[in-house]
């Protein structure tokens, strides 16, 4: 019986299936299963599929005919056999010790489900390189629980877990909405424990084709309204003056984001921002003005990298603590 199962869904892969695959493989720890579900290809990748599935036990090889990565997922947890879980991409690559690595820190530290690790962008879009340096920081529960509303803290190909948790909670579900994204903010809701191993495990690929970047359900737009309930019932539970928030930001775009977070129940008392007349007749305070800590919830929806850390700063000078008087967004 293996004792982790690895769920690597592809579609139209066939220029790098095989790399990806063979990182797979040739890690460290020997205990699995890889479980390749092949999503409709037409390109030649379910070839190189079948390759693995004849020459080596440890691969099966299923077909997912309902399009996306959700289902394909599905249809690899429904036929796995061990109790951890491994996902995967095809484009990327694993370094050898991955799995032994998360593997012995799960064994060693039972009140975590979900582990993660740092990862190695390979890429030219300088977004999504210091979307990876901005992630491979946090590494603790906490760092990863506070920064959930800024972005998705786990990068998906990176994560092993307890099968369990997926039973329990739900694996990705289907929708408009990035579905990673999605069940991080579910299981963080549900308690599941995370943790972030401090080294560079795998090599993560970007590509103008990546769906990230070509599909409407991972637009930014798409991640605030996904994030809009879950943000509530996070204030609901940690914010004493709730519905009351106070918004860091008045610009056009952080009140379009904060919008998100009205819908769902949650009001503006005030705006606070660097220049009191950016909207006309709305009650602003200037950032020097914000009263003592205890006395107010601030939701920061400023999204520039920078002036997000320098906003942490200030607040945290000002004696607020995360999570308790502030949270970033």
């Amino acid at each position: 019986m293996p004792e982790i199962s690895v769920i690597l869904p592809f579609f139209n892969a066939c220029k790098t299936l095989e790399t990806s695959v063979l990182s797979v493989l040739n890690q460290r720890f020997e205990n699995f299963e890889l479980i390749l579900v092949d999503n409709n290809s037409n390109d030649g990748s379910l070839h190189i599929a079948k390759k693995f599935a004849d020459s080596d036990k440890r691969v099966k090889l299923l077909s997912e005919y309902r399009q996306g990565v959700v289902y394909a997922s599905m249809k690899g947890l429904e036929y796995s056999s061990a109790g951890l879980i491994a996902r995967a991409d095809a484009d990327d690559v694993w370094h050898p010790d991955k799995l032994k690595l998360q593997y012995e820190y799960l064994n060693k530290n039972p009140d975590t489900d979900v582990v993660s690790c740092r990862v190695n962008y390979v890429g030219n879009f300088e977004g999504m390189r210091k979307f990876v340096l901005d992630t491979n920081k946090n590494i603790s529960h906490k760092e990863i629980s506070l920064n959930r509303f800024v972005e998705l803290q786990v990068i998906n190909p990176t994560i092993l877990f307890r099968k369990e948790i997926a039973l329990k909670y739900g694996f990705y579900k289907e929708g408009d909405f990035p579905e990673d994204y999605e069940m991080f903010l579910r299981w963080l809701e549900n308690g599941v424990k995370y943790r972030k191993l401090p080294y560079v495990l795998l090599d993560w690929y970007d590509s103008e084709n990546r769906l990230t970047r070509t599909d409407k359900r991972y637009s930014a737009d798409a991640f605030y309204r996904v994030k809009a309930g879950y943000l509530m019932r996070f204030l609901q539970e940690n914010n004493i003056f709730f519905p009351d928030i106070v918004v860091w930001g008045a610009g056009r775009l952080s009140r379009k984001r904060a919008a998100y977070t009205v819908s769902s129940g949650v009001h503006i008392k005030y705006f606070i921002d660097v220049d009191i007349n950016k909207i006309d007749g709305a009650n602003i305070v200037n950032y020097k003005d914000i009263p003592e800590a205890g006395e107010v919830y601030v939701v920061s929806f400023v999204g520039n990298r920078g002036a997000r850390d320098k906003i942490k700063e200030f607040l945290r000078s000002k004696n607020y603590c995360e999570g308790k008087d502030f949270l970033t967004v």
